[in-house]
């Protein structure tokens, strides 16, 4: 008899778990027992699809960055890379939203729950960044933008992402600045200082608005 396979759906389960718990009350609440009451499961299955905790922390980094690849995948190229562009950092922050459970754990620095994130976790999170860059690439190719390094152009913007999103999850940004108002006037500065007009760049990023193609579980 072959050996029964994982279910991937309780996976997730586990991982959106720990997520939540870690976010809401902190690395102390990490453990099994608590993960497998948390998510209707046994303790054994943490061990079986991650090896204990140390592989469940490494897998909600690389499940969070998952999500965000396939959040900008969505985004399609049309004739107006600007907007396409603008759409992928709508895209970056509508993720973070839906996932804000996992969103710091993306992003723990040096260590999270008292376990160090590898140079192969990150490189999960800079993978993303491709979709970002080709786009960049397609600006400048336009004319839309003036010649300049793709890649140090996609970090900058990804940079600024980064700033928002953080504030907009901690709910910093309230009326009449809140998170659309300076998207929207963040987006149109990046936009501007790679060169694109300002006219145009306002236009473009107006344009994006409401684009967002649904989630694969929507």
């Amino acid at each position: 008899m072959s050996p029964r396979k994982a279910d991937p759906r309780l996976r997730t389960s586990l991982i959106d778990t720990a997520a939540r718990l870690l976010s809401s009350e902190g690395p102390q609440a990490l453990s099994t027992r608590r993960i497998a009451r948390e998510s209707g499961s046994s303790t054994m299955t943490v061990y079986t699809h991650f090896s204990g905790i140390g592989g469940l922390v490494h897998a909600m980094v690389r499940e969070g960055f998952a999500r965000l690849e396939e959040s900008l995948a969505r985004v399609r190229p049309t004739d107006d890379p600007v907007r396409d562009l603008a759409l992928l950092g709508r895209s970056f922050v509508d993720n973070a939203s839906r996932n804000r459970h996992l969103y710091p754990v993306m992003f723990g620095g040096c260590s999270i729950a008292g376990f160090s994130l590898s140079e192969e976790d990150r490189q999960h999170g800079r993978y993303t960044l491709r979709h970002v860059t080709t786009c960049v690439e397609r600006c400048v190719g336009s004319g839309r933008f003036d010649p300049a390094d793709p890649e140090l152009v996609a970090h900058r913007l990804w940079i600024a992402m980064h700033g928002l999103t953080a504030l907009h999850l901690g709910s910093y940004l309230i009326p009449p600045y809140d998170a659309e108002r300076c998207f929207e006037d963040q987006l149109v500065s990046l936009m501007v200082g790679c060169g694109d007009d300002p006219t145009s760049a306002r236009t473009s990023v107006a344009a994006s608005a409401g684009l967002l193609p649904p989630p694969c579980d929507a």
